[in-house]
């Protein structure tokens, strides 16, 4: 709390260097797409992992909510004007919200659906499977 974002970026890919780590999750959650700073932010936490590892991050994943409809939209082209976005997530599928809008965010910005999110175990982080999910688009509850 009250560290530099980047500063602890940049400390947590030497230390998974020195653990001979495969695999940092540097989680940059929390960001409004609309706080010109905490984009800002984004940029400079890239920049200072590719002192360290100059083809970093490996991947960017956008989690967009669900049941922001069509705000999920404006977020998904402020990040990917900040960042390389690699691929999406869509969470909080477990209400009334279908997520359609992530067909018009995959498309648009040609980045894959990779996860969606049913529920709040780690369980319901599942792999977007698009045939389950276009069914699920018209399927009548």
């Amino acid at each position: 709390m009250g560290s530099d974002p980047a500063s602890v970026a940049f400390d947590s890919v030497n230390s998974a260097i020195a653990r001979q780590a495969d695999v940092l999750i540097i989680d940059t959650a929390g960001r409004l797409h609309n706080k010109i700073h905490l984009m800002d932010e984004l940029n400079k936490i890239k920049r200072v992992i590719q002192k360290v590892i100059p083809n970093a991050p490996h991947e960017v994943l956008l989690v967009l909510d669900g049941s922001t409809g069509q705000n999920a939209l404006e977020q998904a082209k402020q990040f990917t004007q900040t960042t390389d976005v690699s691929s999406l997530a869509i969470t909080k599928l477990d209400g009334t919200a279908k997520g359609g809008v992530v067909l018009a965010i995959a498309h648009q910005f040609k980045i894959p659906v990779k996860y969606i999110g049913v529920g709040e175990q780690m369980q319901d982080l599942q792999i977007f499977n698009k045939y389950e999910f276009v069914d699920s688009l018209f399927r009548l509850k």
